[in-house]
């Protein structure tokens, strides 16, 4: 069910200096920031060869991200990210594992324009799993 790693999240206190250190430090290619007011964050996508980086920065104070980075004020890992062929299916098949589905359980669209759920981090060893329609 699992496919390819899209994307590693990693929140950042200041957007514009983590873009600096994967551009002119690590020589990667950064995106522009682009605001995401459904889901509280602005992104910026630095692309990799075999995946991306997702910088991730409050967008407004009930952000998610603002949360976060209140109790890791340096920034840190949010979520990964893994692609399924079909997101209902692999709902279904989570909810089935007895796996916790955040929010109502409906796929919303991501910041790839594609639908997106997320799983509960209890469920996964600590980590915030999204999954990702390929």
């Amino acid at each position: 069910m699992i496919g390819r790693l899209n994307h590693v999240a990693i929140a950042v206190p200041d957007l514009e200096a983590a873009c600096a250190v994967y551009r002119d430090a690590l020589g990667a290619t950064v995106s522009a920031p682009l605001p995401q007011p459904d889901h509280g964050v602005t992104v910026v996508f630095v692309e990799l060869p075999n995946t991306k980086i997702e910088l991730l920065h409050p967008l407004g104070e009930a952000s998610p991200i603002a949360a976060f980075l209140s109790k890791s004020p340096a920034g840190g890992i949010h979520h990964i990210c893994y692609e399924v062929e079909d997101i209902l299916a692999a709902r279904d098949h989570m909810k089935a594992e007895g796996k916790r589905v955040l929010g109502d359980g409906e796929p919303r669209l991501g910041a790839h324009g594609k639908p997106v759920l997320f799983l509960h981090p209890k469920d996964f060893n600590g980590t915030l799993v999204e999954l990702e329609q390929a």
